[in-house]
């Protein structure tokens, strides 16, 4: 089964979408914020990566930017569900730099379980 890296900065979502994840059947790994998340993903290369836009240390759009540049053929999908600066804003630069699909936070489990089915089932993306 596909292995999934989930970035999220929020302990409780994050846990819920690894939760989620794994009752799918998907091979789940995790990390607390972008930094970390680059250095799992470089270590591990997980066919797709789920990353929250707004974290400390290294926000997403740098962690997408950072990724791409170890993988240009990452699955990646971007979630966001707020800031001082709208949303939308972040979840369009993320498809700018990349990302194969965005989430607006909050967003329903089926909808989020239907995005990860359709990235990996998905061509890679162009490097």
């Amino acid at each position: 089964m596909a292995k999934i890296l989930v970035i999220d900065d929020n302990d409780d979502l994050r846990e819920t979408i690894v939760s989620v994840l794994d009752d799918e059947g998907y091979d789940t790994l995790f990390a607390p914020d972008g930094a970390s998340g680059v250095k799992v993903f470089g270590e591990t290369r997980p066919d797709l990566v789920i990353t929250d836009l707004i974290m400390p240390k290294s926000n997403g759009l740098d962690t997408i930017r950072d990724i791409k540049a170890i993988d240009p053929q990452a699955r990646i999908v971007a979630m966001s569900g707020g800031s001082l600066i709208s949303h939308e804003y972040y979840l369009d630069v993320a498809a700018t730099l990349g990302a194969m699909h965005v989430l607006s936070k909050p967003f329903e489990i089926d909808e989020l379980v239907r995005v990860v089915a359709e990235c990996l089932n998905a061509p890679l993306p162009a490097p």
